[in-house]
């Protein structure tokens, strides 16, 4: 069994998106983006510092495969 620290996937679930490359990132606009986290509908949230936040990998990728549907 791998440990926490040599298992490359599970790290990289940790590592932080600054929120402003993680809105760009899905083609969101500053103020849709805004709506989402308001709204309670975005991914959770990391506070890094008093005026900085991100988003997690692992949040991102949930948050993206909850929203993902078969084709129309």
């Amino acid at each position: 069994m791998m440990s926490f620290d040599t298992h490359p996937s599970t790290r990289d679930d940790y590592r932080v998106i600054r929120w402003t490359d993680w809105y760009k990132s899905k083609g969101l606009s500053k103020w849709a983006a805004a709506r989402l986290r308001k709204a309670g509908k975005g991914p959770r949230i990391v506070h890094l510092t008093d005026h900085a936040i991100g988003v997690t990998v692992k949040d991102d990728r949930e948050w993206t495969e909850a929203r993902t549907r078969a084709g129309v």
